[in-house]
């Protein structure tokens, strides 16, 4: 880990700036590192950073794998929360993390949609409308990186895909696999794992009466109340009025916050901080204007409520991207500004935000593709109830034969407390993952570490 404790390592560029399909990619000093922007169409460019593993293990019968983590949003960083907040190298104070995910396989992190974190366009109006376009895109840059490199082939690619994100991964795993099959992609998919995922909007907006009521945080009253609007959404979503219900989704979560006594939405044991909570951005009548707001001022004050969890003097995200690593990045361009979540983004997909991806799903399982859910008991946006229902909606074959089997109990290491359970069967595997919230490998870092060695069926995975 000592090599991913120094933080300015001297570096080369492979490509010139803004030419051809890579635009630019940089390496560190002894290879452990490389990032680059990838232009993904015309004055679009998604921006990818690699670290190789220095945990490698070296198995014929098992290959190295490389994890591809999808962040949420729609328009939140990966390069940025998914690396430094959960599973990277190094941690926001730039220390190594005990819990690194680079144990079992080498992390592939990529700013996705365009003009998300470093990724940026030069038009807005090249901005992506639909995850169907963000996955076209994502596809082209794994083009560029795999295709040219044969290293990067013999490593199965496993996509990670946390909260919205999940919804990019199913859309991206269909299109990797047409891609593949076409022959205009070199390289195998292993699988794709859906942590906390936004699949089934309808589902999880169904739950969530029911489960703060049978946790006390609302009572009968508000039940009934929550339940009727989340009926409303059902229709609304059965009639195809997307916008509509994405503005009753609004309504739900402010009816629920204001009776719950501003209930955290990605922790149930937990209250909003109080520095936290701001006037509502829908009042006067501009939601919808601006729908997404809400959410996004939610995810923002959710990730500040971790630093207070882990540290009041944990640093700032913001101030650390914008600073130290772009400095160390060297080629993101000065007039780009990395964000924890782009409003533009967010807005230009927002009559994506409340259509289901079930049906993605079931056309990766049907094809052979390992698929895993796995869910934080403590989250509410995404809840374990939500995800029950959506995944006994599935069509594939084995459905039945997955719902009959019992579950297994998970532990880690000499820990004799039960830290989640597992169902599986063929190519579905459910994890239910206890004590932690909407981001998993927070909330359960050593479970999350063995489940990931697990999933990538990685040389160096132990048993649970």
């Amino acid at each position: 880990m000592e090599n991913f404790h120094v933080l300015f390592l001297s570096v080369f560029f492979s490509f010139s700036l803004f030419h051809g399909g890579i635009a630019r990619a940089v390496k560190s000093q002894g290879g452990s590192e490389e990032w680059g922007y990838v232009q993904v169409r015309p004055k679009a460019h998604m921006f990818w950073w690699l670290y190789r593993s220095p945990y490698r293990v070296e198995q014929p019968s098992k290959p190295w794998p490389i994890i591809l983590w999808l962040q949420g949003g729609p328009g939140s960083s990966g390069v940025g929360i998914g690396n430094f907040e959960e599973i990277g190298p190094l941690d926001t104070y730039m220390n190594p993390r005990n819990s690194t995910w680079l144990k079992k396989a080498d992390l592939l992190f990529v700013d996705n949609p365009v003009g998300t974190g470093y990724s940026f366009v030069e038009d807005p109006e090249l901005l992506v409308k639909t995850e169907d376009e963000a996955a076209t895109d994502l596809t082209t840059l794994l083009m560029e990186l795999f295709n040219s490199n044969e290293s990067l082939q013999k490593s199965p690619l496993f996509i990670f895909a946390e909260s919205y994100g999940g919804k990019f991964g199913v859309t991206s795993g269909v299109s990797i696999l047409k891609a593949i099959e076409a022959g205009k992609l070199k390289l195998k998919l292993g699988g794709v794992a859906l942590g906390n995922t936004w699949i089934s909007p309808e589902d999880f907006v169904v739950s969530w009466g029911p489960l703060l009521n049978d946790v006390s945080r609302i009572d009968n009253n508000a039940l009934e109340k929550s339940n009727s609007l989340a009926k409303k959404i059902s229709q609304q979503l059965k009639d195809g009025q997307y916008a509509e219900a994405t503005n009753t989704w609004i309504q739900l979560m402010s009816f629920i916050e204001a009776n719950s006594n501003t209930v955290d939405f990605y922790n149930f044991l937990k209250d909003l901080e109080p520095e936290h909570l701001t006037a509502s951005p829908f009042a006067n009548g501009i939601f919808a204007v601006n729908r997404h707001s809400r959410y996004q001022k939610k995810y923002s004050r959710y990730l500040s409520s971790l630093r207070v969890f882990l540290g009041r003097d944990r640093p700032d995200l913001v101030r650390l991207m914008n600073g130290v690593i772009k400095k160390k990045l060297k080629i993101i361009p000065a007039n780009v500004s990395w964000g924890v979540n782009s409003a533009d983004v967010s807005s230009h997909m927002v009559s994506e935000f409340m259509k289901p991806r079930i049906a993605g799903v079931d056309e990766l399982l049907s094809k052979g593709i390992n698929v895993t859910v796995y869910n934080g008991q403590l989250d509410v946006a995404c809840a374990t109830k939500g995800a029950e229902a959506w995944v006994s909606k599935l069509k594939w074959e084995g459905l039945q034969d997955f719902l009959s089997k019992e579950r297994t109990p998970l532990y880690c290491k000499d820990d004799e407390a039960t830290k989640g359970f597992i169902r599986t069967y063929k190519n579905l595997q459910f994890y239910w993952i206890l004590g932690a919230g909407h981001l998993v490998p927070i909330g359960q870092p050593c479970v999350a570490l063995n489940m990931a060695g697990a999933i990538t069926q990685s040389p160096a995975a132990e048993d649970f």
